[in-house]
Order: structure tokens, then sequence, then C-alpha cells
């Protein structure tokens, strides 16, 4: 049916996640499409002239699912929410890099090459994956463009110990703080992104959920270890108002 709405999906993608949540909580029917699972779902998507994921599409209409406002807007439901201001979200950043590096250095090295649930991304993947997000929203923040490439990117050949992953989050940790500090009070009001022109908040917002849910995530994977810290390496403030998926890896996705 050409008025069938569809979710071209894919495991361990933020978004794509949180879209299908946002759908099913408001008893929006859908056609979920793993892309991963369906060999034609990426012929669907380039007749769409579309290339990543996540997409909600209705016949040849379609919205590239990064903002969950825009979502709401294309399948014509009212949501009202408060962002939270930009300086709390840019406080945010390098406390949860920090986060991210401290549960780095709990994975066992032995263990940076266990894969993830669902998607061919390792331990090690997932640890260098977190600072990437926020690289990415710099280097379009400076005048460049946040590219699909900048979350696809592996770790580096040398980079094989939690110690060396650990110590490049937290260099870019300082690397935002930096930056911020420098241009808190000159903000770009938009950043190029391969999903067109975004205001500088919206993709402060969408940087910060988006380490928060993988943060979360490295979380998991050391309870999965087994690994026990007495303090809580992630803080439920630093992701209080912040507007994440309810679980944690996709619901869809064996965990075995």
């Amino acid at each position: 049916m050409a008025d069938r709405l569809t979710v071209y999906w894919q495991p361990g993608c933020t978004s794509c996640l949180r879209t299908r949540e946002f759908l099913r909580e408001r008893g929006i029917e859908f056609e979920s499409v793993n892309v991963r699972e369906d060999p034609l779902a990426m012929a669907r998507l380039s007749e769409l002239g579309v290339k990543t994921v996540p997409v909600v599409a209705r016949g040849s209409a379609f919205v590239l699912a990064q903002d969950i406002d825009e979502v709401a807007r294309f399948v014509g439901v009212a949501v009202e929410r408060d962002r939270l201001p930009v300086a709390i979200l840019a406080a945010r950043i390098p406390r949860l890099l920090d986060c991210a590096a401290a549960m780095t250095r709990c994975i066992p090295d032995a263990a940076l090459g266990t894969p993830l649930p669902g998607r061919k991304r390792t331990n090690l993947d997932l640890a260098y994956h977190v600072p990437q997000i926020v690289v990415a929203l710099l280097d379009a923040a400076s005048g460049g463009c946040l590219t699909y490439e900048h979350f696809n990117r592996k770790p580096p050949a040398w980079l094989t110990t939690a110690e060396g992953a650990a110590t490049a989050t937290e260099r870019v940790a300082r690397t935002f703080g930096q930056w911020w500090l420098a241009n808190a009070g000159a903000l770009p009001l938009t950043v190029d992104t391969y999903y067109g022109a975004q205001a500088f908040d919206v993709a402060l917002e969408r940087t910060t959920w988006h380490v928060a849910q993988h943060v979360r995530q490295l979380e998991r994977v050391l309870e999965t270890l087994g690994v026990k810290s007495r303090d809580p390496l992630l803080p439920a403030a630093l992701l209080d108002r912040l507007p994440l998926p309810r679980d944690v890896w996709d619901s869809e996705v064996p965990l075995g």
C-alpha cells in the first residue's frame, strides 16, 4: 500500500531505536524494515535518493529521522517538550565523555574484540565511536560538515588497548571544552549535516543524547563482563531531560 508507513532502520543505530519507540508509544502502526536483513531495502531507499537510516517513509514521501520533531511533523502528531539550554547541554558533553573514558578503562583488553548485540561492531568500535560523535559536531561547527562517515569511522590500527581508547576519548573531551570556552559567545546559527542544515541547538542536543545513549551501552557492556564499580560511572543527573530511547539495545535484535 502506497500510504503504509515504513521505518527503515539497522541494529545499533540510536536514532533508529528512538524513532521506532516514538511511533509505538503513540500507537502509530508501521512496517519495520531492518536494512541489514532485507537485501532489497537499501535499493528501495536508493530510489528515494537516500543512503542512510533511519528513514520514515510513506509512498514517495519520507523524512530522515534524525530529529524526532521532524518525525512528529511527518506523521502528524504534536510534541511538546522543552530542550535543555545549550549551556547545560555543552556542560554535559565533557562529563559524558569522561564517563565513557572511565568505563572504557574497565574493559579488559581481551574483551575489546567482543561483538555487540545485533551489529558488526565490537566493544572497541563502540568505545571509539563515542568521541567521534563529538568530533563530528566540532567539525560542523567549525565550518565543515557532520557526515555519516564520522559515525562509521573504525579505530586506527594502532589503537589496541582500553587505555589508549580511554585516553583518546579524554582528549576529545578537553578539545570540546576548549572550543566551548572560545566560542560560547558566538555560536553558529546552523551547521551542515548529512541530513541537511540543522539549527545548532538541535544538533547539540542530538550530539548530547547520542553520546549519552552509547555511554549507557558501555555501562551494559561492563555489566555483561561482570565488571563492577563501587561508585556509579554514569550519574543519573547527566541523563536528566535528554530525549533518550527507553531501551539500551534494540528489542527487535536477539541479545544472544
